[in-house]
């Protein structure tokens, strides 16, 4: 089938293509990035920005952030182990205060356009997280595990490298996705934050959208779909 165009009520003209399923990472994009916390927490704690970050991306397939994420360690493993790898790069952080960092708050905009999506298209989730919190969305208390609960009942299909045994970037938790919603990925958009969860994605023919603004996103994803996602 050609291309569609089809204007909003600003008089904005939009091209849509033939996409089936929107697939959405969950921390950093419905809700608030934990990098956010992270720099709260380095702030009080007098250590340099970002330096949860590099912790994070120093052997990144083989570290014990990754090795958590896939549960091929326990928590308790996992904070011995991120502790002694901080130290060597100048700060010792215990895992578990960098784990109760996890969980941001919902982002109602981005909530809102998940709901209407759902009515139009498959929709998925694939979410890096860990055996620690509430639920896919790791809630540190029931009242915000509830809220998250309420908003992954939304999805067709929600993929967690916890479960999965497979992270991001890995190819294959993309695929898993799409199979699960009955998608080729050329027919599917995928949001994440992080560029490098994205590259992969749109490696595999996925239309991506890196979210650092939501309000920028929510506009690339209506350029892509045809149609407003908060005036519905």
């Amino acid at each position: 089938m050609g291309n569609k165009v089809r204007t909003l009520g600003n008089g904005r003209k939009l091209e849509a293509i033939m996409i089936e399923a929107v697939i959405w990472d969950f921390g950093g994009v419905l809700t608030s990035s934990p990098f956010e916390a992270f720099n709260r927490y380095e702030d009080e704690q007098g250590i340099p920005r970002d330096f949860i970050r590099l912790v994070n991306a120093t052997n990144p397939d083989s570290n014990a952030w990754a090795q958590f994420e896939r549960s091929e360690i326990s928590l308790d493993e996992f904070d011995r182990r991120f502790a002694a790898e901080s130290e060597v790069l100048g700060h010792a952080v215990p895992g578990r205060e960098v784990i109760a960092l996890l969980g941001g708050d919902l982002r109602p905009e981005m909530v809102r356009a998940l709901q209407v999506c759902q009515g139009r298209y498959r929709v998925g989730c694939i979410t890096n997280n860990v055996s620690a919190g509430e639920g896919p969305g790791m809630a540190r208390d029931q009242r915000r595990a509830q809220a998250i609960g309420d908003v992954m009942a939304l999805f067709h299909h929600i993929i967690e490298s916890r479960l999965a045994g497979v992270r991001k970037p890995d190819p294959r938790i993309y695929l898993m996705a799409c199979d699960a919603l009955g998608v080729v990925p050329e027919r599917a958009v995928y949001l994440d934050d992080l560029g490098v969860n994205l590259k992969p994605a749109r490696e595999l023919g996925m239309r991506t959208i890196k979210v650092v603004d939501p309000a920028a996103a929510l506009d690339e994803l209506e350029a892509i779909l045809g149609h407003s996602l908060r005036d519905a």
